[in-house]
């Protein structure tokens, strides 16, 4: 099960795992668009919900808001002995029966429902559609409690968003850290004059942080992703910072490796870019919060701005030392998280809770 299949990001790369581990399990999912996802999806049996027919343009799947929950809670599962579960928040809401057991890897509880006011802070429409939207979140919100409560057994991606799994939904979890795929980094000795953001263009992502930034102080900002927030972010820059949208692989792999820096300015559930930025050999910038605490190692592999103002972050890339990191140590720390040890550690906490083996080919029905 996953969310919706229509953007290119961690957790769709969570989700490819999960289909290596299970080649044969169909992927659910609310609606999907292979134009503006990851196109490995194209080669695999993915089986969108009734929502697939309800919108002519994927781009506007969050006007389906209310539908969600009735669109996962009509899939069908008997006869499957597993279900597993890849969310940041409806897939975790399937209704399996006692025979079969479903296990949620939960990217984070729903952001929108139980963080709001953080979400929607430095969103444009947030006083427009606040009156209308308030019943319709407490609706949500009540159903994404009680769809937790189906889940037999949670895994976190990061500390902690075990502890919102604890405080929102009352359950505990394992924790297991999303992966990189390492292999596909690589350390460039050439590097150029430039700073570097990759993210998903939304408001909380806090982008317009470093916008603010290198609009002050002038130096070269390359800003790689697409998102809501994208027109906004770019009437706010000025000619210094160029906006790649999304770029092929190969591109972005050397984008990574000749960047002076990552800049990570929002505060993530995790945060999969500055391990990939370390898996090129370059340091991070990132804010001292969330799962970038997990991640970056302060003087090994990046520095830390411990205020989410452009002040602070214009203090840190002031006084970065480039000098000071070793390549190869930040390529090192990428390693620990690396996509082979998560899939070994996933398909250990599956064979335990199945009683039974699982391998890369494994043929026991399931559903991912």
């Amino acid at each position: 099960m996953h969310d919706y299949l229509v953007d290119k990001g961690g957790a769709e790369r969570v989700l490819e795992i999960f289909h290596e581990i299970f080649p044969e399990a169909p992927i659910f999912t609310s609606i999907y668009d292979p134009d503006t996802t990851f196109p490995s999806f194209r080669t695999m049996d993915v089986r969108p919900s009734f929502l697939q027919h309800f919108i002519a343009s994927k781009k506007r799947y969050r006007w389906l808001l209310p539908f969600y929950p009735m669109a996962f809670e009509s899939f069908d599962f008997t006869g499957y002995d597993l279900v597993l579960s890849s969310t940041t928040s409806f897939a975790k809401g399937v209704i399996t029966g006692p025979d079969t057991l479903h296990i949620c890897f939960c990217f984070t509880p729903t952001r929108f429902l139980w963080r709001t006011e953080d979400y929607l802070r430095h969103a444009s429409f947030r006083r427009k559609w606040r009156p209308l939207m308030t019943p319709v979140l407490h609706h949500l919100r009540l159903w994404d409690f009680a769809a937790a409560q189906r889940v037999d057994h949670f895994i976190a991606q990061s500390c902690v968003v075990a502890r919102r799994i604890r405080k929102w939904y009352g359950r505990e979890s394992i924790i297991i850290h999303s992966p990189i795929d390492v292999t596909r980094f690589q350390i460039d000795n050439q590097v150029e004059d430039y700073y570097l953001v990759v993210s998903r263009l939304e408001p909380y992502k806090r982008i317009d942080l470093p916008i603010e930034v290198f609009n002050r102080i002038g130096l070269p900002l390359l800003i790689v992703g697409d998102g809501s927030d994208k027109h906004r972010l770019r009437k706010l820059a000025k000619p210094n910072i160029r906006f790649l949208g999304f770029v092929p692989e190969e591109q972005l792999v050397r984008i990574y490796a000749r960047c002076r820096a990552l800049i990570f300015p929002g505060e993530e559930d995790f945060g999969l870019t500055p391990l990939e930025a370390n898996a090129s050999g370059r340091p991070v910038i990132a804010y001292a919060g969330g799962g970038a605490l997990e991640t970056v190692i302060e003087g090994v592999t990046g520095v830390f701005f411990r205020e989410a103002t452009a002040a602070a972050l214009a203090e840190a890339v002031k006084n970065i030392t480039f000098n000071a990191f070793d390549p190869v140590a930040m390529r090192a720390h990428a390693m620990k998280f690396d996509k082979e040890i998560f899939r070994e550690k996933i398909r250990s906490f599956l064979s335990e809770k199945l009683g039974l083996t699982l391998s890369l080919e494994a043929k026991k029905k399931s559903a991912v």
